[in-house]
This record gives structure tokens, C-alpha cells and sequence, in this order.
């Protein structure tokens, strides 16, 4: 376990070196002079070369030297050329307590409808209840999110009014306004929980170990919850690490369309205004995140089945 999680922090700089080079190479390459403001108006060529080199933007290595040597001396990202007057830090911040605080909301509606469409559909296969949770897991895995939380807003927001039309709300908790867009981006992992739930518990009841507890008296609950669901839970343990890395850092068409200011929309924005400072930023973050579950998954793997070597 200690030689996993040393190798995993010795392979971060590298993955993170690798993901930097691609993102700057790829938002160096953008169209567009990110010192427009939003009508489209540039500043006098003087001023707009001043504004270059203080941003060390007029060369691609001055960027990336200054950049690299804020990030890795002090931690700073870098100021934000879309917010003007903020630093991404401070962007940073606020908008990943907020899609973490969704993603956390949107992996448990995952896991709960999951876990629960899936053991239904093992259980009882052929019946009514079964057939429903294959046609739920069905929809939840072709339909897009946006389309999803549109229908979700026009039914449960405009007609029967709810739920908030979007928006985060205030208070440290706004729950109203994160029933819907939890259960949209909820809605594909628990589609894949129930698929996964179901396979799996359907090949560990038909195992000796299980028809052994069964013929030694054990209820069908305590082999269900202490032998079958433990052993099924595996492969949805391990879908969980990109899911929930995904899920916490917030999705981008999820914050749009429910107009929510987590870092999708940040990211949405600095694209669209080539704000390189925050996307080198949010990406940055983003695959920090997902590095970090992934090692957190390989661990929970080891400890749920000690059998399993990782590493």
C-alpha cells in the first residue's frame, strides 16, 4: 500500500508537466486577443503591446517561464484577463466549493438510485420492477445531460414551480437549488452504478460461497449486505474514481444550463474569452482532482478486497 501511494505522488509532476504542455500549447493556439473587452474593442496598439509584456504574453516561453515559476514558487495562478482585477486564485476558490458541494449532492442521488435499481434488477430479474430499472438505466445512458436537465426544468421548474429555475441560491446549504441539477448529473453514473450493481450481484449470488451461507441458514438480507453486495460493489468502487473526480469538479453543461457559478462556468468563459491564466487554472485543478480519486479508488480497492494487489 505505502509503495501505491509513494509511486502515485512521484508520477504526479509528471502527469501534471504533461497536461500543462498540452493545455498551453492548445490555449496559445486559440483564435482571438484576450485583451478585447466584451463589445469587441481592442486598446491602442502602445498600450496593447504594455499589456502584452506585463502579461508576458508577447512570447510563448515568457509565459510559460513566468507562469510555471508563480505556480510552482508561490502557488499563484496568475491574474484573470476576463475578471480584471482578481487573481484565478481567487476565482479558484469560490467556484470549486460549489462544484464540489454539486458533485458531492450528484454522487450520492448516483449511488443511491444506483445501488437500489441495481440490487432490484438482480433480485428480482424478469419482473416488472426489473424491467423498469433497465429502462430507467437505458434512458439515464443515452439521453445528454442538457437534455435532461431541460426536462427537468420545464416539468418540475416552470409547470409545477418546485424547484428554482436555476441559479445557486443563498445560505451555506441551498438545497432547493440543488435538487435538480444533482439528479442531472447524477443521472449517468446511476444509469452505470445500476448496470454494474446488476451484473455483478447476478454472478456472486450463483457463487459456492454464497450457496454456502445460504445452505448454513444465513437470512437472504445478511448474504445480500454482508457477502453478495460487498463483493459486487467492486467494479462500481472502481468507476467511481473518474466518476466522482468528475462529478466534484462540477460539469460544464450542468452549470450552464442551470446557470450555476461553479468552475465549468469559469471555464466556459475563459474559453470563449481566451483567458489563459484561468484555463491553464481550471485545467490544472481538474486533473489534479482526478489524479488524487484515482489513488483514493486504488486504495479503497485494497482495503474492501485485501486479496487484490494494487500497484
Amino acid at each position: 500500500m505505502l509503495h501505491l501511494i509513494t509511486s502515485r505522488l512521484i508520477q504526479l509532476p509528471a502527469i501534471l508537466a504533461v497536461v500543462f504542455v498540452v493545455t498551453f500549447t492548445l490555449t496559445w493556439l486559440i483564435p482571438g486577443n484576450p485583451l478585447e473587452n466584451p463589445e469587441g474593442k481592442r486598446p491602442d496598439p502602445a498600450i496593447e503591446q504594455a499589456m502584452l509584456r506585463q502579461y508576458n504574453l508577447h512570447s510563448p516561453w515568457a509565459f510559460a517561464s513566468s507562469y510555471l515559476n508563480g505556480v510552482l514558487l508561490h502557488g499563484d495562478f496568475g491574474p484573470s484577463l476576463q475578471y480584471r482585477d482578481q487573481r484565478v486564485n481567487d476565482i479558484l476558490g469560490p467556484g470549486l466549493r460549489v462544484s464540489a458541494t454539486l458533485g458531492v449532492a450528484a454522487i450520492i442521488v448516483a449511488l443511491a438510485l444506483g445501488l437500489l435499481a441495481g440490487t432490484v434488477g438482480a433480485l428480482r430479474p424478469g419482473s416488472p420492477l426489473d424491467g423498469m430499472s433497465l429502462l430507467a438505466a437505458l434512458v439515464g445512458v443515452s439521453l445528454p445531460s442538457f437534455v435532461t436537465g431541460s426536462v427537468l426544468l420545464i416539468v418540475f421548474g416552470a409547470m409545477l414551480k418546485w424547484f428554482p429555475l436555476g441559479g445557486w441560491g443563498y445560505g451555506p446549504v441551498p438545497l432547493r437549488h440543488m435538487v435538480l441539477p444533482a439528479i442531472t448529473l447524477g443521472a449517468l453514473p446511476a444509469a452505470y452504478i445500476a448496470r454494474l450493481v446488476r451484473l455483478g450481484l447476478a454472478d456472486v449470488m450463483d457463487s459456492d460461497y454464497v450457496r454456502t451461507a445460504v445452505a448454513k441458514g444465513a437470512g437472504p438480507y445478511r448474504v445480500l449486505f454482508r457477502h453478495a453486495l460487498k463483493v459486487a460493489f467492486l467494479p462500481v468502487l472502481s468507476f467511481l474514481g473518474p466518476a466522482a473526480a468528475g462529478a466534484m469538479t462540477g460539469s460544464f453543461v450542468v452549470e450552464q444550463v442551470f446557470n450555476i457559478p461553479g468552475l465549468g462556468e469559469h471555464f466556459v468563459n475563459a474559453v470563449l474569452n481566451k483567458d489563459q491564466f484561468l484555463i491553464l487554472g481550471v485545467v490544472l485543478t481538474y486533473a489534479t482532482i482526478l489524479i488524487v480519486f484515482n489513488l483514493l479508488v486504488d486504495i479503497a480497492y485494497a482495503w474492501v478486497d485485501p486479496r487484490i494487489e494494487v500497484g
